[in-house]
């Protein structure tokens, strides 16, 4: 909770900053308060003790994975902020409301990773999908952006709408909101109820909806290509670990019981193979950048899928998909840098020709991104796609054996990518600089894509 209200705070401080119509004033504010809130995750998480412990509500507990998972969203959002900062020097009007809505959308990801009961978790999913339909056209000058705001709002409405019918449902066969409740009741049934399983069909249809999930995909490539750069990294990288950790959490708590999760499970396995070649198939003909990036997160919607469809339990899926993530997010981290750095216009992959003369260090960083969401050794991707493969095995093999198929698929087109950043522009270009807060940030990036066995120690 300490680290939640810190996060908020932030958000409001970077409001009121933007008054100074200074953008650093507002990047520090919002960097400092997110560095503040790692510091407190951190330390709770090493003496179990929040700062302050009067701070509690019922329907919020920051237990040990709530706690992992809104690090990677604080340690993400903090490293989006950074790259996106020399966009906001060059046009600082809305700044501070970008910024903040930023944060509080981050708040929204913190509420879902905390949620002990379904009121709390539409509170934290409407405060992190509002901001992002603002922030997806924040792009005035850009046609697309604001088409990529109406769909994403109008498709995340309708995913709204789908999740409360299903909801309502829910609790016309338990009586409660509350996840444990919900749990016990689950389990004294004798058979299963046709309005539970009506109930947890429409939650599992809006699930799939907000992670982009095929054949639900089709508000993704159009919004990731319309929103600027800085928002389609937040939305492929913090949107994706607070969505798919709050599902997993309800999935394996409320709805992972015996014949129920036989239930669903087979509409989830057919969503994820389609998912699967959907993503790897139309990627592979894409000529623009982001495009290319939201067809990649459709088909790591489908890996990640992997852990519910598995039969793994809750707290193994939940350090998987803890360590996936994490190295995921770094890897769209560091892509997005190299969107933002060459800066075209019309988000061309060919514009990345040359890309290794303007900037050596730049080229390296797009290089070891790709081969990271590839999943190629020694990357973190590739020991992510590793440990979840191999715990995935006993129960679905088959799955794995097309997820691995699907895998090499995907190997192409990342290599065809970092082809076009070593080969040579067919004219000169200017030398990319980067800002020292970039290179820093880039560096963080580097570090977990590569540092795997430091992170693992950790853990």
């Amino acid at each position: 909770m300490d680290a939640l209200l810190v996060v908020f705070a932030s958000g409001l401080i970077s409001l009121f900053a933007a008054f100074a119509k200074k953008p650093w004033l507002v990047v520090s504010s919002a960097m400092i308060g997110l560095l503040a809130a790692i510091i407190i995750i951190i330390t709770q998480l090493q003496t179990g003790k929040a700062f302050f412990d009067f701070l509690t509500y019922e329907g919020l507990l920051f237990d040990q994975f709530a706690l992992i998972f809104s690090l990677a969203i604080c340690v993400l959002s903090l490293l989006i902020i950074g790259i996106g900062y020399e966009r906001f020097k060059e046009n600082p009007t809305h700044t501070g409301e970008y910024i903040g809505l930023l944060m509080f959308s981050a708040t929204g990801a913190m509420i879902m990773t905390a949620y002990t009961d379904m009121f709390m978790f539409f509170l934290g999913l409407e405060i992190l999908s509002l901001p992002i339909y603002v922030m997806a056209g924040s792009n005035k000058s850009d046609v697309r952006s604001s088409e990529a705001s109406l769909k994403y709002f109008l498709t995340g409405s309708f995913a709204t709408g789908i999740f409360l019918f299903g909801l309502a449902w829910v609790y016309g066969a338990t009586g409660t909101f509350k996840l444990a409740e919900i749990q016990m009741k689950v389990g004294e049934m004798d058979t299963l109820s046709p309005i539970l399983m009506i109930g947890v069909l429409l939650i599992m249809a809006s699930f799939v909806f907000k992670i982009g999930a095929a054949p639900f995909h089709f508000w993704s490539p159009d919004v990731y290509d319309g929103s600027p750069h800085a928002v389609t990294g937040f939305m492929a990288s913090v949107v994706k670990i607070a969505a798919f950790y709050a599902f997993l959490k309800m999935f394996a708590i409320c709805f992972g019981q015996g014949e129920l999760f036989l239930f669903w499970k087979d509409a989830l396995v057919v969503m994820l193979i389609i998912t699967l070649f959907v993503g790897n198939l139309s990627a592979i003909r894409q000529t623009k950048f982001k495009r290319l990036l939201a067809y990649s997160s459709i088909t790591h919607v489908g890996y990640t899928l992997l852990l519910f469809v598995s039969g793994i339990s809750y707290n193994i899926s939940a350090e998987i998909l803890w360590f996936y993530m994490f190295a995921y997010g770094f890897s769209i981290v560091g892509i997005i840098a190299v969107g933002i750095a060459v800066n075209d216009s019309e988000d061309r992959i060919s514009s990345l020709k040359g890309l290794g003369k303007r900037n050596p260090f730049l080229a390296i960083v797009g290089i070891v991104s790709l081969l990271s969401l590839a999943g190629i050794p020694p990357t973190s991707g590739f020991f992510a796609k590793y440990i979840l493969f191999s715990s995935a095995w006993e129960n679905a093999s088959w799955l794995v054996i097309i997820a691995l198929i699907n895998s090499g698929i995907s190997i192409y087109y990342y290599l065809k990518v970092i082809g076009t950043i070593v080969s040579p522009a067919e004219e000169e270009q200017e030398k990319i600089k980067l800002s020292p807060l970039t290179i820093a940030v880039l560096t963080i990036a580097l570090i977990g894509m590569l540092g795997f066995s430091f992170i693992l120690s950790w853990l």
